[in-house]
């Protein structure tokens, strides 16, 4: 099965041939190029460029050629002088006046001893798998997950608040809801990052670790919420409250890296360290 060629940088024409030429073979006949631009992720350029090259192989391997047809009506020898005037040569008596009729061009057509064994452009594959009913499970989860971490929020000292005193005093606004948006959004943010395969090495790297101590975090601070409540707590311990205060200037931290590694370039080769030069030059020594 031919998979998409996944790099940071644009793979060129030349490299692509063999996974579409898989793809051709799977599909029955060449792709078009609206499934090559969407399978392989490039542009309509090189999309064309790639379906004219498995159109030229496809032909060379069946035998089909093209050869010139003359006109039938053109029975004029080649070697017959044409009149020298503009006037039309004049018919004998008792016959009509010729016809004079312009030279058509040689009518290219296709072999059809040959050609029946082309196989016709192959259509596009079947629809791709919906995702809405990720929508339906989130749903449920997005309840669960924004009660639990605004209960957890009021057990650690989160609250209604004041937000723009002396300027809007009866704009109020309950800062528990902090918790749920900043930790919820980056975890999915992250994960897909991660799972988009289209960022640095750097930036994916840290995506795949913080997506997964945030998906982790929010886990046990569900399970926390849920335990102090069944338990009757009306104040979590200092410790949970520590952690929770904590969480938005973490995930700010994070978000803000995160961003900075996806818009960064290549990374610079790293120059080893002066004790790993002399670690290297001292094994060398033991060796000899």
């Amino acid at each position: 099965m031919s998979t998409p060629l996944r790099t940071t940088y644009p793979v060129p024409v030349e490299d692509l041939i063999p996974a579409a030429r898989k793809l051709a073979a799977k599909a029955g006949g060449v792709p078009s190029q609206n499934r090559l631009m969407k399978h392989f992720r490039i542009g309509k350029d090189k999309a064309k460029a790639i379906r004219l090259t498995l159109i030229e192989e496809d032909t060379a391997a069946t035998g089909t050629h093209l050869h010139p047809v003359p006109d039938p009506y053109e029975t004029a020898p080649e070697t017959e002088a044409a009149p020298t005037n503009d006037e039309m040569p004049r018919a004998a008596a008792g016959e009509a006046s010729p016809q004079v009729t312009a030279p058509a061009e040689p009518v290219i057509v296709a072999d059809s001893t040959q050609s029946e064994g082309v196989p016709a452009v192959a259509p596009d594959g079947p629809d791709p798998v919906r995702t809405w009913p990720v929508l339906l499970l989130a749903l449920p989860a997005f309840v669960a997950v924004w009660s639990g971490w605004v209960g957890l929020g009021t057990l650690t000292g989160f609250g209604v608040v004041h937000p723009l005193p002396g300027i809007a005093d009866g704009f109020t606004i309950n800062s528990a809801i902090t918790l749920p948006i900043g930790v919820e959004t980056y975890a999915a943010f992250a994960l897909r990052v991660w799972l988009s395969g289209q960022v640095p090495a750097s930036a994916r790297r840290f995506a795949k670790w913080s997506a997964l101590s945030a998906l982790v975090l929010g886990a046990l601070g569900q399970v926390a919420y849920h335990l102090l409540e069944a338990a009757g707590v009306t104040q979590a311990p200092w410790q949970i409250t520590t952690v929770v205060a904590c969480l938005p200037v973490a995930v700010l931290g994070m978000g803000a890296a995160l961003a900075h590694l996806v818009h960064a370039g290549p990374q610079p080769a790293r120059k080893p360290s002066r004790f790993h030069q002399f670690r290297t030059r001292l094994f060398k020594n033991g060796e000899k």
